[in-house]
Order: C-alpha cells, then structure tokens, then sequence
C-alpha cells in the first residue's frame, strides 16, 4: 500500500501552529514571524510535504508555475530556448516546467489542455502548431497564454517573436554579394511557420536577383541528420550549388558533416550559412556564419507578459518583434569560380508588395531595400 500524501495539516501538527499559518508560510502571504516561518518550512521539509498545484488551483491560490510547451528538446536552438526562460523564470521568483511535443501537434494540444487545467498560472507556447482551430481554442483559455516565435494565423494572443524574415533575407544577400549565384536552401520543419517565413524570404531574395531554380530548395526539418543528407542531393546536382543556406544551425551542421565527406572543403569549395546562432556555430572548425536571434530577451519579454496578465493587465493584442543579426564567421567566402558572364544584377529590385515580409526590418540588419529601420512594438 502506498502511504497517505501529506497535508497541510501533518506539517501544522508538527511545527505546532494553525493550518492557516502553514498555508500563509507556504503561500508567503500574510505576516508570519521569522522564527514561525522557518519552524513550518523545516517541518514541511522533514515530513516531505509537496504542495498539490490544481488543489491549489481550486482554492483560487497561485501554483508559482510556468508550463512551457516547446517543440523538442534535442535541437540545440529550443535547448537554449528553454535555459534562458528558466533562468529568466528563476529571477522572477518562478518555476519553469518544460513539456515537449516531438513536433506532434495532438500531444501540443494535450499538454496545453493539461497546463491549463489548472497546473501551471500561465503557459509560453514555443512555436505553436498553425492551425486556425487549435489558434481560435488557445484564445478562448481563462489561463494567460503567450506564444513564442509564431508567425502564420492572425491572433490576439501576445506574441513574441524575432524577425526571420529580414534574418533570412540578410543571410541570403550575404552570398549573392561574395558573388555565389547557385545558392541552395534547406527548410525547417514543415509544421513551423517560422520555417516557413525562412523560406519564403529565401524565394523572394533569389526572385529579386533573378537567381530562381527550384532545383536548389530542399525540404528539411532542422535536424543535422536530414542536413547530411540533403547536401548530398544538393551536390549530386549536374549543377551543384556553391553555398548552401540551412534553416538552422543544426541542419547547417549536417551540410558541412556532408561538405567534408565529399572530400571539399568550406568554405573553400562550399559556403554554408545557418540559422540561430547557438553556442556550438562559434566553436565549430570552420566557425558558422548564421543569424542570430535574441532568445534571452525575448524569453524576458514573454515572461513579463504573463506576470502581467496574471496581475490582471490586459496584455492581449500585443506584439513584440525583436531584430536578427547576421553573424559573419568563416563559412562563408567567395566562390572559386567567377560568377556566370551574364551575372544577376548587384542591385536587386524590391520584392512586389504581395511578396513581402508583414514583419519590419530588423535592426543590425542590413535592408536590401534601404536602411535599417527600428524594430516594431505595437500593442492594441
């Protein structure tokens, strides 16, 4: 038989004060004596109490808890994602609970369901699933709900995001300019939206340029592995590229993995350029030019959002898109072979209205169509 949990009443019997003093010390509400709090807290410590979040729920008290719903835990890029929530979570007096998906949207809507019932005061959905009916169920929740990077349907809900549109878009214009015409892609995941913006930013460039082959876009899913494997097919072309642009670090790692199984070498033979710039781009050999997104502000931002919904602000409608910055490292070179005699124009024109990004141009990113502009806050 499994022992009885215990309650609020075990630890009061032994600190010898009322269930009401236990329930202020644990809740740090009320005025307790030092001496009283630190009496409750050992005996709450030695009989091994833990607080139960939906009982508490019930009693209309706070569980301290942050649910977040992330994607994946392996990719580097949501690893960091993650860290710098908790820590940002920590500072804040919080706990961070982190719950993965496996990029299924079925079990993202199950453990929003779960969060919400009551275990967690509010919950940070990274790069939710872009489905208008699961959007449209997210906006109807009695519990603060803030999203991370999502892009796609149109929604009230606050909305943190970095701008991989104009991020992309600098990558891109990074290798037209060191004279690259055969530029290949290789997308994320098909269920992101933010992959999706990464892209779309990707056609719009090379269109712009008069560089378009369809031939030169794989489709990915931000793993290294399908990185391997689509750089394979990128240089088994008749026509192989002479860099490739990745939708993310991880992917970016593959290519180069690839690269250097063919006996070539980056980025003497191979440009490669990524996406997000986390920790291990710097240390790789030859270290990885990629775009960096802010994560710990942005992890701050969305975090603050929910403290201030959960003080009873009103924070729907807001969004905040914070810049990307292409980081220039030593993957990246001109090509060996001059580009073709009849080369696309330096100055591309502008991408049609219908083409482009709905988010502004980043700051620290250069704009193919002009200055730098400021990113934009907006609240309505």
């Amino acid at each position: 038989m499994h022992p009885a949990p215990v309650t609020i009443a075990d630890v009061a019997r032994l600190a010898g004060v009322s269930k009401v003093t236990v329930s202020k010390t644990l809740n740090n509400t009320g005025r307790i004596s030092e001496e009283t709090r630190q009496r409750v807290l050992k005996a709450a410590q030695d009989l091994g109490y833990v607080a139960n979040p939906a009982a508490r729920r019930l009693r209309g008290a706070r569980t301290n808890l942050i649910g977040m719903v992330i994607p994946e835990l392996i990719s580097p890029y949501f690893a960091e994602v993650a860290r710098a929530a908790a820590e940002v979570a920590s500072e804040a007096g919080l706990d961070l609970g982190v719950f993965t998906t496996s990029r299924n949207p079925q079990r993202e809507r199950e453990r929003v369901a779960t969060l919400t019932s009551g275990v967690a005061d509010g919950v940070l959905i990274v790069v939710p699933t872009d489905a208008a009916q699961h959007i449209a169920t997210l906006e109807k929740s009695r519990v603060p709900i803030v999203l991370l990077s999502h892009f796609g349907v149109s929604t009230d809900l606050p909305n943190i995001r970095a701008d991989s549109y104009h991020g992309a878009r600098a990558a891109t214009e990074h290798l037209i300019g060191l004279g690259h015409r055969r530029v290949a892609f290789i997308s994320g995941a098909v269920e992101s939206s933010q992959a999706y913006e990464r892209l779309r930013s990707y056609r719009d460039t090379m269109a712009a340029h008069g560089l378009t082959d369809p031939a030169l876009i794989r489709t990915g899913n931000f793993t290294q592995r399908r990185g391997f494997e689509a750089a394979g097919e990128l240089l088994d072309l008749p026509d192989p590229p002479t860099a490739i642009f990745a939708a993310s670090d991880a992917t970016a790692f593959g290519v180069m993995d690839a690269v250097k199984d063919r006996g070539l070498r980056v980025p003497h033979d191979i440009s490669v350029v990524g996406f997000d710039d986390v920790a291990a781009a710097s240390q790789c050999h030859p270290a990885l030019t990629t775009v960096r997104h802010p994560v710990h502000e942005m992890s701050e931002a969305a975090l603050n959002l929910l403290a201030d919904a959960l003080q009873g602000r009103n924070v729907r409608g807001t969004q905040l898109d914070f810049p990307s910055e292409l980081v220039v490292r030593d993957s990246t070179a001109a090509p060996r072979t001059p580009p073709p005699s009849n080369p696309a124009p330096a100055s591309p024109t502008t991408a049609s209205p219908a083409n482009s990004s709905p988010a502004t141009a980043s700051p620290g990113v250069q704009d193919a169509a002009g200055p730098v502009r400021p990113a934009r806050r907006r609240r309505t």
